[in-house]
């Protein structure tokens, strides 16, 4: 049942078998095809003709023969000389079941296949008078649909080709029968040229209809015979159809055409409501080349006389009235871009496009428009938004913000391909037109191939093409816009797409140490890095005022090292997954000389594993200096570690620490304190796990020239086995490690009664109740041992 009429082609992209005419053919706006493309299109229409009409309604599909019985048979071939050939046979109703019930997973794409087959039948009339002779354009043409809610109809009708009563039982009858892939049969190498595009595919988006509709009526006339009768065509999809001649009462309005009259199903009148029909047909057929009209129905002030009362100069005093107003208003105004050359759309063009197309009040921050050509063909016309749309504000994934939509032969299909572009590009709105996609019967699923992977690619390539262009902008106020909106989609670009990776890093910002308010890039890192520095460091934080203040980086700070501020868990993440950066080097370093490329490593100050830069500089003396100093605190440091070993794996005295009296460190398998709070918060395991795994990986270091440390010192070497002042001191030493490096304090009670005895003895006053069962210390050292590490706690 080829849907409509005629068509002389069907959308490779629709589902919908082809419309009404013998292949739907497509000319492209001012140009007709080459004589033998003409020539061979002619002979297409005589040979489907001669064939039964198949070729005279595109694809179609529905029960063979008219009047078919339950099974329909094709005569067996000759048997072959060693056994007998059978051909397969069906379940007519049975196969139109599973049609109507399981091709389509949405009902709305009724709307989609029979408008779009209406169009294709236009398209063939068109064809056919430009071959003639004729001048027919898109605007003598129109498709028009309509809801009736008292009789529980829709109507969607066309003054394209028409059927003749073979054409209709030929295209209306055969299940799976494409005229339009006869026609393109037919038409041979010819089909290939530009002024010839076949739609239609595989015969059954007529049957789209029975998704909203338990009887059908088709009423048609042909335009390619000289004064040919009108016929209706009558079924309720299960095995059988009727024609009669007439047209029911109601005449066609053009010399030719078909009318679809769908008596709608229980389960879906809520399509008998026009101005949901209107909403379909601007979702799936905005752009379709000829007039789509839906009926309207709008309140509109008037004007009528108020009563006998008169106006200062004697006229008739006149009151604003509100009036319900119907009629046909055209939905597809918006003329498809993508089809025009570049040089030809002006930037006030695209801008009005964009903010139809994506609902958007902003103009687009970029647009980047091409057509690629060759193995495979299509169009596209992408836009960076200027705002993050409102459905990714929420869940930067959310499948509701994907907003490129993919269409064929300017019919939309969908814009829910996740295989189309990648995740990290779901922000970038836009339309991509191709005839090469490979999709199902249904049109719904886009299948897996090399042409799929070809656009995409091509796709991606153009979108990071795009930010180029924003970000060598001479205005970096407009980079540092789009930054701030999108930037955590390039980061997660770096994570999922390796073949870009080192490109996207080249447009990442960050904040650093050096760059105050403002975000720095690599490149301009690099050209602020010191003499011989040949790594990238960085430090993680909750937020950039944590980082900042980061322990781990205190003595680069104090050498005037630049550290990139990383206060994301994706931060961290998109790092690891570069490990290095090539870039110009602007110092002499191990990396290579200044001018030349070389590559760095991104580097974690807060590594168990980080050095100082000058530490491979350090004389012998300064090293046997630091042994003296680790030998004097090897008791600290035992003690530290079994007061603290169900949380850290090892203490150590600390090369990077200068004003902090210790600092919590990862070892090289370790994770920050803000993945830490990611890997708790979507672990799927037990907490007490989670705990120790993460305890394994931290390391206490501490600084041997800190007061704490030293008062620790002087405590132990008077009890080496230390008392409840020496635990709680030591005790504290670890919280402020935790605390300072951004990690979750578990014991928040207990750290809140140690600062508070520790206070209290400063000040002098009584201990907390809490203080009575614990030992009793030696007040002199106590006293003397507070006072002196009282300045650092407070």
């Amino acid at each position: 049942m080829a849907a409509f009429v005629g068509a002389l082609s069907g959308t490779p992209l629709r589902t919908a078998a082809a419309a009404r005419a013998p292949a739907a053919v497509s000319v492209r706006p001012r140009r007709v095809g080459p004589l033998p493309a003409r020539r061979a299109a002619r002979a297409a229409l005589r040979m489907a003709a001669d064939a039964g009409g198949d070729g005279a309604a595109g694809d179609a599909g529905s029960d063979a023969g008219a009047g078919a019985g339950a099974t329909a048979t094709a005569p067996p071939p000759p048997a072959a000389a060693d056994g007998e050939t059978f051909q397969f046979q069906a379940e007519v109703s049975r196969v139109m079941k599973l049609i109507i019930n399981s091709l389509y997973s949405n009902k709305e794409i009724f709307a989609r296949e029979l408008v779009s087959n209406a169009s294709d039948a236009c398209d063939k009339k068109r064809f056919l008078s430009l071959t003639d002779g004729g001048a027919a354009s898109e605007t003598d043409f129109f498709i028009r649909v309509k809801a009736d809610g008292d009789a529980k109809t829709i109507t969607i009708e066309d003054n394209g080709i028409g059927m003749t009563k073979q054409e209709l039982i030929a295209n209306l009858g055969s299940i799976a029968t494409s005229g339009t892939a006869k026609f393109a049969e037919a038409l041979g190498e010819s089909a290939k040229t530009d002024d010839v595009t076949l739609i239609g595919q595989f015969g059954v988006g007529f049957y789209a209809a029975f998704l909203v509709a338990d009887h059908v009526t088709v009423v048609s006339r042909s335009a390619t015979a000289a004064s040919s009768p009108t016929y209706t065509w009558t079924s309720d999809s299960e095995s059988s159809y009727t024609i009669s001649e007439g047209d029911g009462g109601v005449p066609l309005e053009g010399d030719s055409g078909t009318r679809i009259t769908l008596h709608v199903k229980s389960g879906s009148m809520e399509l008998l409501e026009n101005h949901r029909l209107g909403d379909l047909l601007r979702r799936y057929s905005e752009f379709i080349a000829f007039p789509i009209y839906a009926w309207e129905t709008s309140t509109e002030m008037v004007d009528e006389p108020d009563g006998e009362e008169k106006n200062e100069d004697g006229t008739q005093k006149m009151k604003k009235v509100p009036t319900t107003v119907s009629g046909w208003a055209q939905v597809n105004k918006l003329k498809p871009l993508w089809m025009r050359r570049p040089r030809e759309v002006e930037e006030e063009d695209y801008n009005e496009f964009y903010k139809t197309l994506a609902k958007d009040a902003l103009a687009p921050m970029a647009h980047s428009h091409f057509a690629v050509e060759g193995d495979v063909e299509f169009r596209a016309v992408l836009f960076t938004p200027s705002m993050l749309p409102y459905e990714l504000q929420q869940n930067m994934f959310d499948e509701a913000g994907r907003m490129l939509k993919l269409y064929v032969k300017r019919v939309f299909i969908s814009d829910k391909f996740e295989e189309f572009v990648p995740r990290w590009l779901c922000f970038v709105r836009g339309v991509v037109d191709s005839e090469d996609l490979p999709l199902n019967v249904s049109r719904e699923i886009l299948q897996q191939s090399r042409v799929l992977r070809i656009i995409s690619k091509r796709l991606v390539r153009k979108c990071v093409d795009m930010f180029k262009e924003i970000a060598g902008r001479e205005d970096q106020a407009d980079y540092t816009k789009f930054w701030s909106q999108f930037g955590r989609y390039l980061k997660a670009g770096i994570i999922d797409d390796s073949d870009y990776a080192e490109e996207l890093a080249g447009l990442t910002r960050w904040y650093s140490s050096a760059s105050g308010d403002d975000v720095t890039s690599f490149g301009e890192y690099v050209g602020r890095m010191k003499e011989g520095q040949s790594e990238i460091y960085y430090v993680t934080g909750s937020s950039k005022a944590a980082a900042a203040s980061a322990p781990a980086m205190e003595k680069l700070r104090s050498a005037g090292y630049e550290v990139l501020y990383l206060t994301e868990a994706i931060d961290e993440i998109s790092i690891q997954s570069l490990s290095t950066i090539k870039m110009k080097l602007a110092v002499d370093s191990d990396a290579g000389k200044a001018g030349e490329e070389g590559t760095l490593k991104l580097v974690d100050v807060a590594k168990e594993s980080f050095k100082m830069p000058s530490e491979a500089d350090k004389s012998d003396q300064d090293k046997a200096k630091d042994e003296a100093a680790a030998a004097e605190l090897t008791d600290v440091t035992a003690y530290l570690q079994t007061l603290l070993t169900k949380t850290v794996a090892k203490v150590t005295l600390s090369e990077r620490l200068t004003e902090s009296p210790s600092a919590i460190v990862q070892s090289d398998f370790g994770v920050s304190p803000t993945m830490e709070r990611y890997m708790r918060e979507n672990s799927a395991t037990g907490s007490s796990d989670m705990e120790q795994y993460l305890s394994t990986a931290r390391t206490l270091e501490i600084n041997p020239d800190h007061p704490i440390v030293l008062s620790l010192k002087a405590k132990l070497s008077a009890d080496k086995d230390g008392d409840a002042s020496t635990e709680q001191l030591g005790t504290l030493l670890y919280d402020l490690a935790l605390l300072t490096g951004g990690y979750n304090l578990a014991d928040t009670a207990g750290f809140a009664s140690r600062v508070s005895k520790l206070v209290s003895s400063a000040v002098g006053a009584p201990a907390p109740p809490a203080a009575a069962a614990a030992p009793k210390e030696d007040p002199p050292a106590a006293a003397s041992e507070s006072k002196a590490i009282d300045p650092e706690v407070v």
